[in-house]
């Protein structure tokens, strides 16, 4: 849109907001992304360590080892390796495991690889067998073979490549094979941020885009955010959306406050998905032991997103158990749920 205007809430006129401002603001936003490895906060082991093996790189004047990158959603395993390939001076070119379905597909991605240039594969645990073999030998020798024609016919023509660095990021280092992993000559895991860190993102965020961000204010937020820095930028910036449009634009702790309120951010950091998942297992399921896919059902969700975006937060944070027979409600999951457990109930400690 060329101009943004705002809801009328108090009977006053709706205000135009200027086209140009509006883009300065979208480039503030892109600009909360690292670019640098200093800029980037938190990870300090995996920050040390991969600077080693990058001023080293450089100081050889080679291409540096493979790097994969695992950890959950959000943590900047994406703005590493975008800080990698800043550190080098060299491009970036940006695919993921899902988009490469066949082996031509990444035959045609290396064979347009430049000396130096950093291929970021995300997802790499998705990519085709057939994939993977090829990569193997890309990773290893720095060759594919081309396969020309078909059948009997069939002839492999080997294509050299420039050296180039492979970074490998997902979120289920599990399903990586053996022989792909073992291929990475460094390979880091990237954990949950503290508060304190968290903290730290935000204040350099609020500092980009302009906002004046008190203490209290950002530790409200932090707390909230699920240890996941793509998460609390997100909550700053809808704190900032209810401060400009129901507060009094400025970012203290009852804007804070209110905002995460409305959009339904508890003091533990759980959202709708999360509690409803609380609930059908507290009081559906009497606290459990209950499967997967029946406790996804009861909620409307698919068992891969109950599996994978909610219950790894449930698990850390101790609301909810693993066990063989099924999924149990903790003591502390009840307390936050303000419900009392039944005595017959399978608590998990």
């Amino acid at each position: 849109m060329a101009d943004l205007i705002d809801s009328e809430l108090d009977g006053a006129a709706p205000r135009v907001v200027d086209a140009g401002a509006d883009a300065r603001e979208r480039a503030a936003e892109a600009a909360l992304r690292p670019r640098r490895l200093d800029e980037f906060v938190g990870q300090d082991v995996v920050k040390d360590q991969l600077a080693l093996v990058l001023h080293a790189a450089l100081g050889r004047g080679a291409a540096p080892d493979h790097v994969l990158l695992s950890g959950p959603p959000g943590l900047g395993k994406t703005t590493l390796a975008m800080i990698i390939a800043a550190e080098l001076g060299a491009p970036l070119r940006i695919t993921s495991g899902p988009a490469i379905q066949h082996a031509g597909d990444l035959a045609a991605v290396l064979s347009s690889l430049e000396e130096g240039e950093v291929l970021f594969l995300d997802e790499i645990h998705r990519l085709a067998r057939p994939v993977e073999e090829m990569l193997y030998l890309a990773m290893e020798d720095f060759r594919v073979d081309v396969i020309v024609g078909k059948g009997p016919g069939a002839t492999a023509i080997p294509l050299t490549l420039p050296p180039f660095t492979v970074v490998g990021a997902t979120t289920r280092a599990g399903l990586l094979p053996a022989p792909l992993r073992d291929r990475f000559g460094f390979t880091a895991h990237l954990d949950f941020y503290s508060s304190e860190e968290l903290v730290r993102v935000l204040v350099r965020s609020a500092r980009l885009l302009g906002l004046e961000l008190p203490g209290d204010a950002a530790d409200e937020i932090a707390t909230r955010s699920r240890g996941t820095p793509r998460i609390a930028n997100r909550l700053l910036r809808r704190v900032r959306d209810w401060s400009q449009v129901r507060g009094s634009g400025r970012l203290d702790l009852a804007a804070a406050r209110a905002a995460l309120d409305v959009y339904e951010v508890d003091v533990r950091g759980l959202d709708r998905l999360d509690r409803a998942v609380l609930r059908a297992l507290c009081e559906q399921f009497r606290g459990g032991p209950v499967g997967l896919t029946t406790l996804a059902v009861a909620v409307g969700e698919e068992p891969e997103t109950v599996e994978t975006v909610v219950e790894p937060f449930l698990v850390r944070e101790g609301l909810i158990g693993r066990t063989p027979r099924g999924r149990v409600a903790t003591t502390l999951a009840w307390e936050h749920l303000g419900l009392t457990a039944p005595r017959d109930a399978a608590l998990f400690d």
